[in-house]
């Protein structure tokens, strides 16, 4: 599923590189590709080697153009990815690997339960980590014009991992947008941050579980984790609480929150700490205070709705009960959805591509066209906001 992020782990090429860097004839492409990577210091030999046989994979632009999974709503997508056999599972590998765990903590500050989440979410811990071919997968969304800018690095990074001995061009497998193994990684991310954890002098995150947590530990920790604090916690808020200072844009000490009569469902708050208030499905569903860590999620997926899920999933995997889905207004569909967001951009919102999905621009604009016709600004899109535009 980082296929849908990536935005974190890349620098962005110069604009006139770009602006060559994708399209033409796919056998054109390819050679510009190995012209690139002799220029870069590859040998030529090396370089002939590694690209052979890449191919073309339409089932990759497949998957890159139809992500509906993250149209549902975050109850539906949570309840639908965390099962009892996900929980119990997690925690007798909790138990299994606690060694490992214990390290990741004490090296990188990341607790036990956000690296089971993810290793579950990710690839329900190593079960299945994709099969497209990795250089077939990099190669094409490279060659694709939609987000060169964020996959021709990754070819270069796997030539540099072939290079190394921890790349085979014909059989390295992944999932579709390249990443590999239990917690897909991206070739640049297992040359930044791939641990030799289990010491046997190479790092290999598709049979190697000490290895796949101790690099997705790593990675975590230089995307801005802080160890020792939270991350997500489940709240209560009141009934006539300003809603338009819910979401993600607004942040504010959690005292603050307390006295608006926000209360923890179970526990404490962070004593002294910023938090923002999230309401994935509007004011009357679940309700979370989000603490600065929580923002580190998105340098793993894009995605609010993965990243809520994979927030709480790891408060589950720590002890939290299971969250209270309330009553939340009804949301769109697919068709009013889209028929949403061309409304909203026609009046200057910019929420990306009209796809379906509401994601952080979606609810941005939500929240003010709710805000500026009356409604409860809570970001939540009802049937009541579409009709009233």
């Amino acid at each position: 599923m980082r296929g849908l992020i990536l935005g974190c782990v890349l620098a962005a090429m110069p604009v006139a590189a770009v602006a060559q860097a994708c399209g033409g004839s796919f056998n054109g492409f390819v050679s510009q590709l190995k012209a690139e990577a002799v220029a870069k210091g590859h040998a030529q030999g090396t370089v002939n080697a590694f690209f052979q046989n890449v191919r073309q994979d339409p089932k990759v632009l497949k998957a890159d153009r139809s992500q509906g999974v993250f149209k549902k709503g975050f109850t539906e997508f949570a309840r639908a990815v965390i099962s009892a056999g996900r929980l119990n599972k997690g925690r007798a590998n909790a138990q299994k690997y606690a060694s490992v765990f214990r390290q990741a903590q004490s090296q990188y500050g990341i607790p036990p339960g956000v690296l089971l989440a993810f290793w579950a979410l990710e690839t329900d811990y190593g079960s299945f980590q994709g099969n497209f071919n990795t250089l077939n997968a990099l190669v094409t969304l490279s060659h694709d014009c939609r987000r060169p800018q964020l996959f021709r690095p990754q070819v270069f990074a796997a030539l540099e991992l072939h290079e190394r001995g921890g790349f085979n061009p014909a059989t390295t497998t992944g999932a579709w947008a390249g990443e590999i193994g239990m917690v897909q990684m991206l070739p640049e991310d297992i040359i930044r941050h791939g641990v030799d954890a289990d010491g046997n002098g190479r790092v290999d995150l598709k049979t190697s579980p000490p290895d796949a947590l101790l690099s997705g530990a790593k990675m975590l920790r230089s995307f801005g984790w802080q160890p020792g604090q939270p991350w997500l916690q489940e709240v209560t808020v009141p009934a006539d609480m300003d809603w338009s200072k819910t979401g993600l844009t607004t942040t504010l000490p959690v005292g603050q929150w307390a006295q608006m009569g926000v209360k923890p469902r179970s526990g404490k708050f962070q004593a002294g700490g910023n938090a923002s208030v999230l309401l994935p499905q509007g004011r009357k569903g679940p309700a979370f205070v989000a603490y600065p860590n929580f923002r580190v999620y998105f340098d793993w997926n894009q995605s609010f709705v993965y990243v809520t899920t994979a927030a709480y999933f790891a408060t589950r995997l720590s002890g939290a009960p299971v969250f209270d889905a309330g009553n939340p207004e009804p949301g769109l569909s697919d068709g009013q959805m889209k028929q949403l967001q061309k409304k909203l951009a026609s009046r200057g919102h910019n929420v990306g591509k009209i796809d379906g999905i509401l994601g952080s621009g979606t609810r941005a604009a939500v929240q003010a066209e709710q805000q500026r016709l009356g409604l409860p600004a809570d970001a939540w899109p009802t049937r009541a906001l579409l009709n009233k535009l």
